[in-house]
């Protein structure tokens, strides 16, 4: 059954992999980005029509009110929500900043609640599923990613949680969490010392993780999960 799909964080990397794998299965895709063009870009690239591109910058709770406003105006009721909007700024704890904390926590942890509760308003009458992309270091920490795995861990902490709260509703939320995938986040990594610590010997492509946030977002028995894309990294860390 074709949904209407949104997703934040939809005009690259995994969220650009997972909004065309849903456009392929025949769903309706809104694709969130703080950039307004790539949005629409991207849109425009799915297969099938009617496809939208909006501009959201999900550390804003403005913004993502306004961009629920327009999908309920133009676009009709959410079936499926992935959040793969997020940030990084790796640093020693003692050498992060204190901006630089607040913006990689409200991206990745309170934008996620936030735009959470605005798809909530749309799924309770007809039901829904909820993907939230967190992190392998969310589930085992990294030396020198405290607040990004902060972040992400509190993310999985939120999944868990909110999937007992809406599960009677019959709305579904799980986390994938990614290892080392082949993105712009990771192009600055020294690729042949993280691919020795991949049991499977080397990076993930955006592709994999989306095939894992589509079989959570169509599995009617699976809810409150976390789900590890990451070729065995966390038997490593």
């Amino acid at each position: 059954m074709s949904r209407l799909a949104v997703v934040f964080g939809g005009s690259r990397g995994i969220g650009r992999a997972v909004s065309q794998l849903l456009a392929q299965r025949g769903h309706r895709v809104v694709v969130l980005s703080r950039n307004k063009e790539a949005a629409q870009a991207t849109a425009e690239s799915l297969p099938g029509e009617k496809h939208l591109g909006l501009s959201c910058d999900v550390s804003k709770e403005e913004d993502i009110q306004k961009a629920f406003e327009t999908i309920s105006k133009t676009c009709g009721t959410v079936g499926y929500l992935v959040n793969a909007a997020g940030i990084n700024r790796d640093a020693l704890l003692l050498r992060s900043k204190s901006e630089d904390m607040l913006s990689v926590l409200h991206t990745n942890l309170l934008g996620s609640i936030l735009t959470c509760r605005g798809a909530l308003r749309s799924m309770l009458s007809h039901g829904g599923a909820i993907v939230n992309i967190g992190s392998v270091v969310g589930v085992k920490g990294n030396s020198g990613q405290c607040v990004y795995s902060a972040s992400k861990a509190g993310l999985e902490g939120f999944t868990c949680s909110l999937a007992k709260e809406v599960a009677t509703r019959n709305i579904r939320v799980n986390l994938v969490a990614p290892g080392f995938i082949r993105t712009d986040m990771t192009a600055r990594l020294e690729k042949q010392e993280a691919v020795r610590r991949i049991p499977l010997g080397r990076f993930g492509e955006p592709a994999e993780v989306a095939q894992a946030v589509l079989f959570l977002l169509e599995s009617p028995y699976i809810t409150g999960q976390v789900l590890l894309v990451d070729g065995g990294l966390q038997l490593a860390l």
